[in-house]
């Protein structure tokens, strides 16, 4: 088998599309709200890419069905203001920093083949605690773009993210710029301890801003409501007992 393998169902015929990237990573808000978008839109996928920088892994279903691990893509014609798209969704990254750079340049040449615009890459921002309401922070391969992705209330604040942008978000953007390519990462604020809709919800609301798409957002609400009831069944596991009143006096 070839280090990357992709077969394609359909050629369509796309017009400038933007090429939108939702793969797992820091609380899976990437992946939450590329697949979210497709719930939202008309898509079809028009290829699988499979490739031996995925874990050897099949995923199984309720009915014992096993499917290969592998990436995404699915194109969606644009409707009124809103652009043809290309929607990258999948079950992993690459293991492995060669295996991501193959990956992540493999899907760009699939990108330009069909005549990409623009990139835009989601992704989560970890704080390591937990969040109620979650800014979106960019990153962007101009200084125009930055501009552009300002004026939506997307954060670019000096030092965040301190350590750059890791994994496909990032090899994107930085991949993509060298083809002369323009891409914005854009990063929802997470603790990256569970899987996050209201991350997700937050960089699919200016994703859909800069898109021209309304979303129903109701199904990322549920979600995030039942993560909220089980950090807070977390909290009260963790919480230190209450002193009993017969050792009060003990307390300086």
């Amino acid at each position: 088998m070839e280090s990357i393998r992709t077969i394609f169902y359909d050629d369509p015929k796309l017009d400038g599309p933007i090429f939108v990237e939702g793969l797992p990573g820091v609380g899976n808000v990437g992946k939450l709200a590329a697949e979210h978008l497709l719930d939202q839109i008309e898509a079809t996928k028009f290829a699988d890419i499979f490739s031996k920088h995925f874990p050897p892994q099949v995923m199984v279903d309720d009915e014992g069905l096993i499917k290969l691990v592998n990436n995404e893509l699915y194109y969606s014609k644009g409707e009124g203001k809103r652009p043809d798209l290309i929607v990258l969704v999948g079950d992993y990254q690459g293991l492995t920093p060669d295996g991501q750079y193959e990956l992540s340049d493999h899907v760009l040449q699939i990108a330009k083949k069909y005549g990409a615009s623009r990139i835009y890459t989601l992704g989560g921002y970890g704080v390591g605690k937990m969040v109620e309401k979650p800014r979106v922070l960019g990153a962007a391969t101009d200084k125009e773009l930055v501009e552009e992705m300002k004026a939506l209330g997307v954060i670019f604040s000096k030092g965040e993210p301190g350590s750059g942008i890791v994994g496909a978000s990032g090899l994107l953007l930085g991949l993509g710029k060298t083809y002369g390519m323009r891409a914005v990462c854009l990063m929802g604020e997470t603790s990256g301890y569970f899987v996050d809709p209201k991350g997700a919800e937050a960089v699919l609301r200016v994703l859909a801003d800069i898109l021209k798409v309304e979303i129903d957002f109701s199904a990322l609400k549920d979600k995030a409501e039942q993560i909220d009831l089980i950090t807070s069944k977390i909290k009260e596991i963790e919480a230190p007992p209450e002193p009993r009143k017969e050792d009060l006096g003990y307390i300086g």
